[in-house]
């Protein structure tokens, strides 16, 4: 398959895997990009060395298969400049960027041949990255999980817009787990679509068994957007969210909300399984998804679907 997304990174097919903490190691990233996507490793959860071992073992993994990787860089890592090294030390080939300013690193990554794309979820945040010199955008609706932007744009009503805003290549984000979803973006004016909840439930994930279980059991409505006054994230309605809730509806200041949030709770509920007191970070897709499956089946079954529901298009009469 040919889009702007496939021949900016040179893969088969035009799907990128989010770089979600706690979720995306090395084992998710290779085997996305094995299977014709772009995997990325987040290091949004990594301290500069375990980064550089991920990056060294997707490396080997992937040798001798000319298949690109990626790193997904949070612009308010405590310790950007150090990752910054790395990634150009180690030749990384793809960069996402998110959560900050673009222009702060993405003229030093490009000099170092790196191809770099910008998280964004505003077409005003889109013309921002494209001034910066960023290769390619990421569009993400607020039907996303984990960190969100403050304007709660869905996805539907934001591709469109963003694709009016930019010439770059688009990819699409939030909500998107299956081929017609995929579809249904590329219609929309994506290039192609970064999938984040569907991975984070794959057999690669580094997520806890238990968290994933948990997840592929949600209904529509189990997951909502909160914490808006430190920076908004979508959760799994659990025990922790139901007092944040409760802390939000008495008019808890962003002090207050923070101390109730405290240190590494993203990483007791997704990585060591805490379902009652830890941070379930998942989009709201996650109804969709019943059940954990390898990363080369999540995108085989999505290119099938892409595939036949091009073919149902085609039957209508105009």
């Amino acid at each position: 398959m040919k889009t702007t997304v496939t021949q900016l990174f040179n893969i088969e097919y035009p799907i990128v895997s989010g770089g979600m903490v706690w979720c995306s190691g090395w084992r998710l990233a290779a085997a996305v990009s094995a299977a014709g996507g772009l995997g990325l490793i987040g290091a949004g959860s990594m301290h500069p060395e375990t980064l550089a071992e991920h990056i060294a073992k997707a490396k080997a993994a992937l040798a001798g298969s000319g298949k690109p990787f990626g790193v997904n860089v949070p612009l308010f890592y405590p310790e950007l400049a150090r990752v910054i090294e790395i990634l150009i030390a180690e030749r990384v080939p793809i960069v996402f960027t998110s959560g900050g300013n673009p222009a702060l690193y993405t003229e030093r990554l490009k000099a170092a041949g790196i191809t770099v794309a910008h998280v964004v979820a505003s077409a005003r945040f889109a013309r921002k990255a494209e001034a910066a010199g960023v290769d390619a955008v990421v569009a993400e609706g607020f039907e996303a999980g984990g960190h969100n932007g403050r304007d709660e744009i869905t996805t539907m009503a934001l591709i469109p817009q963003v694709r009016e805003a930019t010439s770059l290549p688009l990819l699409a984000a939030g909500g998107i787990a299956t081929g017609r979803g995929m579809l249904a973006a590329m219609a929309l004016g994506a290039d192609g679509v970064q999938v984040g909840t569907r991975f984070a439930l794959s057999e690669e994930s580094s997520a806890h068994e238990a968290f994933k279980k948990l997840c592929t059991e949600l209904g529509e409505g189990d997951t909502m957007l909160c914490l808006k006054k430190l920076g908004p994230v979508r959760l799994v309605k659990n025990a922790f969210y139901e007092r944040v809730a409760a802390a939000e509806a008495a008019g808890a200041s962003a002090d207050e909300l923070r101390e109730l949030l405290g240190a590494k709770r993203s990483k007791r509920g997704i990585f060591e399984g805490d379902l009652t007191e830890g941070e379930l970070e998942i989009g709201q897709i996650a109804s969709l998804v019943r059940r954990v499956e390898p990363a080369e089946e999540i995108v085989r079954s999505m290119m099938d679907e892409f595939r036949s529901a091009v073919n149902d298009m085609r039957t209508w009469e105009l």
